[in-house]
C-alpha cells in the first residue's frame, strides 16, 4: 500500500501576491511543489492530494497539477470556513481559515492510506521524503503510531531575520513528548537564540530537532482530529481569528495517551521563503543540488 502525499496549499498566495506555488525556483523554472512531488514519487508515494481554496482551483489545475498527470494519481480537497462539524456555525465576521487541523480534516474523503502532510511552499529535501515514506509504508490504516520529520534547527534558519520554529523534546526512544513554539529565533555566529516578548533569552545550540510541518499519519487520525476540532470550536469557535494547529492537536493526543509520534531525524536542509531576500538563496541552493546531480534539469523530462 503506497502512502499518500497531502499538500497544505489552501492558505497560499497571501504573501508577495499571487500563488506562491508558481514562483520559479529551479534552473528550468521549476516550483518548490515540483520538487516536492518529484521527491515523493521516488520515495514510493502513490498519490498526491492538494488542499486548496475553491477560488484557487482553476489556476492550480492549469498551472501546477497538469504537469503531474500520468506520473502520479492526483486528488483535490477544498478548505472553506463553512465546512464545520454538525452543530457549529461560522460566527458573523469570520473570514480567517480555521488552521491546519481543519485543513487536514477537509481531506478526509480523499485519503485512504497512511499519508504525509507538508506545506506547499517548503522544500524539505529528498532524504526527508525517503525517511518518512519508509515509515509510512510499514503502517496499517488503523495504527496511531504517527511520525514527524525533525529537522536540525541550524538547517532551517534565515540570514535575514527571526523565524518561528517548533523546538521538539523527545524521550529516549525518539518519541515526541513536547513542542515548544518559539516565535523569534535568530541565527548567531554560533548556534541561535530566542528573545521572547518579555525579553527572556533562550540559548539554542542549533542542533535541536524542530518541526517544519512535515508529518506522517494514518486515516485513524481523522476521527481523533474531529473530536479535537469540536473541542476547539466549543472553546474558541466564536472568535474571529482563532486557529486549530496540527502540532497542538498531536500534542493533545500524545498527552491523552491516544497516539505516539516518532521524531524521524533528517539531515536535509529545509528551504523556504520567509523573507523576500530568501528567494535568491533558495534558488541558489536548489541550483547547487541540481549541479551535484541530486535532481535532473529540467525536472520533468
Amino acid at each position: 500500500m503506497k502512502p499518500t502525499l497531502l499538500v497544505l496549499a489552501a492558505g497560499m498566495g497571501s504573501r508577495y501576491g499571487g500563488l506562491k506555488q508558481i514562483d520559479p525556483m529551479g534552473p528550468s523554472g521549476e516550483t518548490i511543489l515540483d520538487y516536492s512531488v518529484f521527491d515523493a514519487l521516488r520515495a514510493g508515494f502513490g498519490k498526491v492530494v492538494f488542499i486548496i481554496r475553491p477560488d484557487f482551483e482553476q489556476d492550480f489545475r492549469e498551472r501546477i497539477a497538469t504537469k503531474f498527470a500520468g506520473r502520479i494519481d492526483v486528488g483535490f480537497a477544498f478548505q472553506t470556513i463553512d465546512k464545520l462539524p454538525a452543530g457549529f456555525a461560522v460566527p458573523a465576521g469570520r473570514e480567517k481559515p480555521w488552521g491546519t487541523t481543519h485543513a487536514i480534516l477537509c481531506a478526509r474523503d480523499a485519503v485512504d492510506t497512511p499519508f504525509a502532510v507538508i506545506n506547499a511552499d517548503d522544500f524539505y529535501g529528498r532524504d526527508s521524503y525517503a525517511t518518512l515514506g519508509r515509515y509510512l509504508s510499514a503502517l496499517s490504516n488503523t495504527s496511531t503510531a504517527y511520525a514527524m520529520v525533525g529537522f536540525t534547527l541550524k538547517n532551517t534558519l534565515s540570514e535575514h531575520g527571526t523565524v518561528a520554529r517548533g523546538v521538539c523534546q523527545t524521550d529516549a526512544a525518539g518519541k515526541l513528548t513536547d513542542i515548544q513554539e518559539l516565535t523569534k529565533i535568530a541565527k548567531l555566529a554560533r548556534g541561535a537564540e530566542h528573545r521572547g516578548e518579555d525579553g527572556k533569552i533562550v540559548a539554542l545550540t542549533g542542533e535541536e530537532p524542530v518541526s517544519m510541518n512535515m508529518w506522517g499519519f494514518t486515516p485513524a487520525i481523522f476521527p481523533q482530529l474531529e473530536a479535537d476540532f469540536r473541542a476547539f470550536l466549543a472553546a474558541k469557535g466564536g472568535e474571529l481569528k482563532s486557529e486549530a494547529y496540527i502540532p497542538m492537536s498531536v500534542g493533545g493526543l500524545i498527552g491523552a495517551g491516544q497516539a505516539t509520534c516518532q521524531v524521524l531525524r533528517s539531515d536535509s536542509t529545509w528551504f523556504g521563503v520567509t523573507y523576500r531576500e530568501d528567494k535568491p538563496i533558495v534558488q541558489a541552493s536548489i541550483a547547487q543540488q541540481v549541479s551535484a546531480g541530486a535532481y535532473p534539469s529540467p525536472l520533468w523530462r
